[in-house]
């Protein structure tokens, strides 16, 4: 697995294009903002589009939705059915997608494959993507904080309960946040304060 890491828009929302290196076979984890960049590095790097993720359906997740949309009409774009409610996903408009999924989904594009973890808590349906040894965490965890609580949808003791369960997963895991740089869920075990404090619940 591939990843090209393109913070975009004013609030730099981490889209990843994740790629396998011999087929050219890509997907889009977050595409928040700037279509043409995005665009304009799948040409760069000869990649084929064939999947679209959101960790939740935030518009500074889900800006470049609708162009990529018209791009490729084809392309499958997945969210958790838990965020498709316009009046509490903050998505201002921006949200189109075609499936959704739930906890414990496996989603294949050979030879990768992204299973659901659901975490809610910044939004009812935020989810993390776990592929390979790569955690695509969205906004529920980042380094050194865990995403913000106390936006429409938004639940403290579910994000520490999502903390909890991340804390729980076997091994280490190199984790890719929604903004900011990237972690392993080692480190965030020993020193994130959140983490920590969702790990004695």
């Amino acid at each position: 697995m591939k990843m090209i890491t393109l913070p975009l828009g004013a609030l730099e929302t981490n889209c990843y294009v994740v790629y396998d290196e011999a087929s050219k076979a890509c997907a889009l984890v977050d595409p928040g903002a700037m279509p043409q960049t995005i665009l304009d590095t799948l040409e760069k790097n000869e990649l084929a589009l064939q999947k679209i993720f959101l960790t939740h359906a935030h518009f500074d997740h889900t800006g470049a939705l609708r162009a990529l949309h018209e791009k490729f009409p084809d392309v499958p774009i997945y969210v958790n059915a838990q965020d498709t409610d316009e009046t509490l996903n903050m998505s201002h408009g921006n949200l189109v997608y075609t499936d959704t999924f739930l906890d414990g989904d496996e989603i294949s594009m050979p030879p990768l494959t992204f299973r659901v973890l659901a975490t809610p808590g910044h939004t009812r349906g935020s989810s993390c993507l776990i592929c390979g040894d790569t955690i695509f965490s969205g906004d529920t965890l980042f380094e050194g904080c865990c995403g913000r609580t106390d936006l429409p949808g938004g639940d403290g003791a579910q994000m520490l309960a999502s903390l909890k369960r991340l804390a729980e997963l076997p091994g280490d895991y190199h984790v890719l946040p929604g903004h900011g740089e990237d972690t392993t869920l080692d480190r965030e075990r020993r020193t994130n304060y959140y983490m920590r404090e969702a790990m004695r619940v």
